[in-house]
């Protein structure tokens, strides 16, 4: 099924949540009503992203709270001490029921940033998108059908006239604490004379730690679940490891082995939200009611603001189409919820897509009961392991995509600290480390990050003529369109459209125009 969208245009002048401006935010934004993951991921390549079917993007030199998008190299990934902190007390909890004593407020959560929600929320209930997609949908089936386009696919049949809105949400992840540098450890290449009281080298260990993760997997009657497990924490069948003088990995400090007599089980699953499996079914109504306690207690939302239909549509539907390639990862591409279950019940649910070169974060809620445990910190932990177990398979699935980094809002720039990292250039969509862009964000809120003066964007919309129209049940290109319109403004709408979307999606997906 091809990408269907309806483009909304421009909506400036409403309140931004980050710094309070009453009307200093703008974005454009589209109504998607399918997508492809290749699509989703070349429009995040180009600063857009999406909550739930509403897809948007910031007018980046005119909103008042400029987002750049941020990704995290999980490959290159070195966890900061006080990220090592927050997975040492998760592992003590787990091991003895320990709960340390301290700052437990290090989640960047708060109402100011639910307030952002709130704006975009209202904004996107003025749109009012009243749209009949089972008409919509029958329509474009017959028209690939007259196109010989048709894949062997029947299209979703959803309820005529739903009202559908979308909530633009603005994120998630954690820690609050400054950030720490970070020194990337080599490994001393063995000489000639290797000496044998060292540790034996990775790539051995490596092999070890993969048949031991297999054995736990094959042990685990819970790995069936969608027959894709994210690792759950494995019980103690190897001794504690010996000191060795490389730092442990990521995935070291998170599966370490517990005692057999551990207080706590912690298991990881992963769960198709779109189109909904049979365990995304069955725990739908444990999973809304930790999302209901998370809203009213963190962000204070009275207890009938946060209605099954407002998770539904916000953390729920997806646009995105499932796809299982061969070469993909097990658990196929598309929109899932990674719940994490302690001792048999749900405590924290992070949202993410996983698209052809990265896992993308949506939004993480949990049981307020286990602030404690730093879960928005400890769950982009375990996100980043998890990109790097897709990566093993996958060898092209090799990002984190954290949503939006913004330097002008304190509470918001903790997402800088998951390094090494880079911020997407505004004006040429290329990536620039992090540390490249800081010092021109301390000067101006809004930075071209491209150095070069020269550079332009290359994947820009350069033949208009060429953009696939849906229009009265057919496809054409925008340059047959045009020639039967007679609205002037109708044009620099799909122009903007392009601009915005770039060349090669403006070929691919398909414009919905009534």
């Amino acid at each position: 099924m091809a990408s269907v969208v309806e483009y909304k245009g421009l909506k400036a002048g409403y309140h931004c949540g980050y710094c309070d401006s009453e009307e200093g935010k703008a974005s454009c934004g589209m109504w998607a009503h399918s997508m492809t993951v290749q699509d989703y991921q070349d429009l995040i390549d180009r600063g857009w992203r999406r909550s739930g079917k509403y897809v948007y993007k910031p007018v980046m030199n005119q909103t008042c709270c400029p987002q750049y998008t941020i990704r995290c190299r999980p490959l290159q990934f070195q966890p900061s001490k006080s990220h090592k902190k927050v997975l040492k007390k998760m592992l003590k909890f787990l091991a003895k029921g320990e709960i340390s004593k301290g700052n437990c407020g290090d989640e960047p959560m708060d109402s100011t940033v639910e307030d952002a929600v709130a704006g975009d929320f209202a904004l996107i209930n003025k749109l009012d998108i009243k749209c009949d997609l089972k008409t919509l949908s029958d329509d474009l089936k017959e028209s690939l059908e007259n196109e010989e386009m048709k894949k062997e696919r029947n299209s979703k049949k959803e309820e005529s006239n739903e009202l559908i809105h979308s909530q633009a949400i603005e994120e998630k992840l954690g820690s609050g604490e400054p950030s720490h540098s970070i020194k990337v450890h080599t490994v001393p290449k063995p000489g000639k004379g290797a000496d044998l009281s060292k540790p034996p080298c990775r790539k051995a260990k490596e092999i070890r730690k993969e048949r031991k993760r297999l054995k736990l997997m094959q042990q685990n009657p819970a790995g069936e679940h969608e027959g894709f497990q994210a690792q759950g924490q494995p019980p103690s069948l190897f001794p504690p490891k010996a000191k060795s003088n490389q730092p442990k990995s990521l995935e070291d400090l998170i599966f370490e082995s517990l005692p057999e007599n551990a207080s706590h089980k912690l298991e990881v699953r992963v769960v198709r939200s779109s189109p909904p499996s049979s365990q995304f079914k069955a725990t739908f109504q444990e999973s809304y009611q930790v999302y209901k306690r998370y809203q009213m207690v963190i962000h204070k939302d009275p207890p009938d603001k946060p209605t099954v239909s407002q998770f539904t549509r916000f953390l729920c539907n997806s646009p995105l189409e499932a796809e299982n390639p061969p070469n993909g990862p097990e658990s196929g591409y598309g929109s899932f919820h990674q719940q994490y279950w302690l001792d048999g019940k749900i405590i924290a649910v992070g949202v993410i897509d996983i698209l052809p070169y990265c896992v993308s974060s949506v939004y993480l809620y949990y049981d307020p009961d286990y602030s404690f445990l730093s879960l928005g910190v400890y769950s982009a932990l375990r996100e980043i392991a998890f990109t790097r177990q897709l990566h093993e398979k996958t060898s092209q699935l090799c990002y984190y995509y954290m949503g939006f980094y913004i330097h002008s809002c304190p509470k918001m720039k903790y997402k800088g600290q998951y390094r090494p990292s880079d911020l997407l250039c505004p004006e040429t969509y290329v990536w620039v480390p992090i540390e490249q862009c800081l010092p021109s964000l301390e000067n101006s809120k809004y930075c071209r990050f491209n150095q070069d003066p020269e550079a332009v964007d290359e994947g820009r919309s350069k033949e208009p003529d060429r953009l696939q129209v849906f229009h009265k049940k057919a496809i054409m290109p925008y340059g047959v369109y045009k020639k039967s319109q007679k609205d002037p403004g109708e044009e620099a709408t799909v122009l903007q459209y392009a601009r915005l979307v770039g060349q090669a999606c403006s070929e691919r997906m398909l414009l919905f125009r009534s």
